[in-house]
């Protein structure tokens, strides 16, 4: 069961052909928060994660409404909230402001995303049930790729200027952040994470039962 390319010097390949990875460590760059009716999101010193969410962001809560578009539910359904966070790597938004050759380079909170963290690789390409302990106790659990959307390549397109005075197509974010724009996912352990704080990414590791 093939979980994830790339970073092979982490990796260690079961009997089975699993993926077993060592933990990734990095830092905190960045964090923010957003309140309803707005992308943007302002820039903050911590973050207070509960079970439902981040408190005081836009997407706090056990449950949220089904969107028409991308969820396999019709549209409005009330359902699980797996996205109560944001993360990105900032690595990936440093590439993509040089790929569209920004005046002013990408932060998280430009691209609507609450945390921003250096030194994991490949990280909008970890799987599903990977965990990130921060050094302080919270741990958040990966739920999904978060892709980059219309509407947020718009807002980038409309907010942002070129180094060479060129305009920003509608689409253009979204080609230059394919396969980086990041991860979403659940609370498991709540509490207050930091800028500068340490980070360990862990992939989800299979039971034995399962590997043998």
């Amino acid at each position: 069961m093939l979980f994830r390319s790339g970073s092979c010097q982490n990796v260690a390949v079961s009997l089975s052909g699993a993926l077993l990875m060592e933990p990734l460590h990095g830092t905190v760059a960045s964090l923010f928060l957003g309140d309803t009716g707005t992308l943007n999101k302002a820039a903050q010193d911590s973050l207070e994660f509960a079970f439902d969410g981040i408190v005081g962001d836009r997407h706090r809560g056990l449950t949220r409404k089904a969107w028409e578009q991308t969820d396999k539910q019709p549209g409005g359904t009330e359902r699980r909230n797996e996205r109560q966070w944001s993360a990105v790597a900032q690595e990936d938004l440093d590439q993509a402001s040089q790929v569209l050759s920004l005046a002013h380079p990408l932060s998280a909170g430009d691209v609507a995303v609450n945390l921003s963290l250096l030194g994991i690789p490949d990280f909008s390409r970890l799987p599903r049930g990977t965990t990130l302990t921060f050094e302080k106790g919270v741990v958040l659990m990966v739920e999904e790729y978060n892709p980059p959307c219309s509407r947020m390549a718009r807002y980038i397109s409309e907010g942002h200027e070129t180094t060479h005075g060129g305009v920003l197509g509608e689409t253009d974010f979204i080609e230059a952040s394919k396969f980086s724009r990041g991860l979403v996912g659940v609370v498991e352990v709540p509490g207050v994470v930091s800028v500068g704080e340490g980070v360990s990414a862990t992939p989800e590791v299979l039971p034995k039962w399962l590997r043998n």
